[in-house]
């Protein structure tokens, strides 16, 4: 992900009330550094290891959604509201969701899309996945 998209998304986050979980990458802290131009603190998580991290989180009762591409799918005009605390796992545009990860979702949402495109760049499909769970959208 690149720091523009990560900026990107804790804009997002902090529109619809929710925190941005991250790994504690070298370039992570200044690219949350560089793309924060709110003016107020925002919630952000490090992560550690992503999968350990998620496995706690649906062990403490969050629901996980990813942002997949996968015959089990729902379309995003279909995902409910969150009604229980929600994580949205967002795979890098060409690598998708590790596999290790797809075995913790609980849900895989996809974004239906008309033109020839096959991905969205992924702050935009985690925007809207993110307005549709606050139920913003």
């Amino acid at each position: 992900m690149h720091g523009e998209n990560l900026g990107t998304l804790l804009r997002t986050c902090d529109a619809v009330g929710a925190c941005l979980a991250v790994p504690r990458l070298p370039w992570v802290p200044e690219a949350l550094a560089r793309g924060n131009t709110l003016r107020h603190r925002t919630c952000v998580h490090f992560t550690g290891e992503p999968t350990r991290w998620l496995t706690r989180q649906r062990e403490q009762g969050a629901r996980i959604v990813g942002v997949e591409l996968a015959e089990e799918s729902i379309r995003l005009a279909d995902l409910p509201t969150a009604r229980v605390p929600t994580v949205a796992v967002l795979g890098h545009e060409r690598h998708r969701i590790p596999s290790e990860a797809v075995d913790l979702l609980h849900q895989v949402v996809e974004i239906p899309m008309v033109g020839h495109g096959t991905t969205l760049n992924v702050a935009v499909a985690g925007s809207l996945v993110l307005y549709k769970l606050a139920g913003l959208l």
